[in-house]
């Protein structure tokens, strides 16, 4: 069943004011909730700005630092910052979290961002535009909650914008979709209904659509280097090398990221439902609850294909996405539990060899 999800549009007339250095940071109600005012003095709140292999850079009101690599941890989450003991910092729960397994062939679930309120997938109008990958990053907002909004840029280098748009449109009613040049000078208005005080945004895609670009706009500058892409084939090189958050005039962050060219679902049931609610309602009335909408009888997905109601294409990338996802979620539960398995056994064996050790 889908759940009630509503495109959200901020009003301008509504924007907050700042009433404290942690509110520029994102730092809001929900997250006070879970800090004890009387800890806020001794551990006070710090975001994640970039994550490296030798540690997660942080900031606070009065406060950058380095906190000890953590594998839970990623771009836009909040701690309690222990000064006397960082590793011992605490993890506050996320309004929201982007994730993805890991590509290549390792079985690894990789989170991509937390905390953030839109997700901006930019495409461009050229050899990059592909509705399957866009669906991906839809259905990966809606299971985090996030609110998705589709960039189409470069169209200044397009002829006939509108096929572009009207594919975008198509994939769900509850997602805004804007054409844009990235490098106009009204890419700052254009974006200002999502990009408000206290909001995080973040710009996902491929590489080369202009996610750099975009960002620099924001910031009013061109701190952050951009790249062209191949004439041969409308493809990106890797400009963004790392996730990494910044902090715009307008008083949102905007969480630049590196080109993804692999896009594994994982534990995303809610957010395909979502992306194909129609699908998924029909598919309720099929004779069997297993129903693989192929040669059983009764099937009222075929039904609506042979009637003409429903697509072909979009089915079949609908039932490929429920596939990967199941398939994914499973291979990585059964991951975590050998891994959880194997740290039992080898922390029974530490505990062995301290017993037997003569004294």
């Amino acid at each position: 069943m889908s759940r009630n999800y509503d495109v959200f549009l901020p009003n301008a007339a509504t924007r907050p004011a700042f009433e404290s250095p942690l509110e520029r940071l994102g730092w809001s109600g929900f997250f006070a909730r879970q800090t004890p005012a009387d800890a806020m003095e001794q551990t006070p709140p710090v975001r994640v700005t970039s994550v490296h292999r030798s540690g997660l850079q942080v900031i606070g009101a009065d406060i950058s630092a380095v906190l000890p690599p953590r594998k839970n941890a990623t771009v836009g989450d909040w701690f309690l910052y222990n000064a006397e003991t960082l590793a011992e910092s605490v993890l506050l729960e996320r309004k929201s979290l982007i994730k993805r397994r890991s590509p290549g062939k390792d079985r690894f679930e990789q989170l991509i961002a937390a905390n953030i309120d839109t997700a901006f997938i930019v495409t461009s109008c050229n050899a990059d535009f592909n509705i399957a990958r866009l669906e991906r990053y839809v259905a990966l907002a809606f299971d985090a909650d996030v609110t998705p909004v589709i960039l189409l840029t470069k169209i200044d280098l397009c002829d006939d914008v509108d096929p572009y748009v009207e594919q975008a449109q198509s994939i769900s009613d509850l997602v805004a979709v804007m054409p844009l040049n990235a490098k106009s000078d009204d890419t700052v208005s254009q974006l200002a209904t999502w990009c408000i005080k206290g909001q995080t945004v973040a710009f996902l895609g491929s590489s080369g659509v202009g996610k750099s670009t975009l960002t620099n706009a924001l910031a009013g500058s061109d701190a952050i280097e951009t790249g062209e892409i191949r004439e041969i084939d409308s493809k990106g090189r890797h400009t963004t090398t790392r996730r990494e958050l910044h902090f715009v005039a307008s008083g949102c962050a905007v969480l630049d990221t590196p080109g993804m060219r692999e896009l594994q679902l994982t534990d995303a049931a809610a957010g395909v439902g979502d992306l194909f609610a129609d699908l998924e309602t029909l598919q309720t009335l099929c004779k069997f609850r297993d129903c693989a909408h192929d040669s059983e009888p009764s099937c009222a997905v075929k039904a609506a294909l042979n009637n003409g109601d429903i697509d072909q294409a979009r089915v079949t990338r609908w039932r490929r996405l429920v596939a990967e996802d199941a398939f994914n979620t499973a291979s990585l539960s059964e991951r975590k539990h050998k891994e959880k398995n194997l740290s039992k056994i080898i922390k029974s064996l530490d505990m062995k060899n301290r017993n037997e050790r003569p004294k």
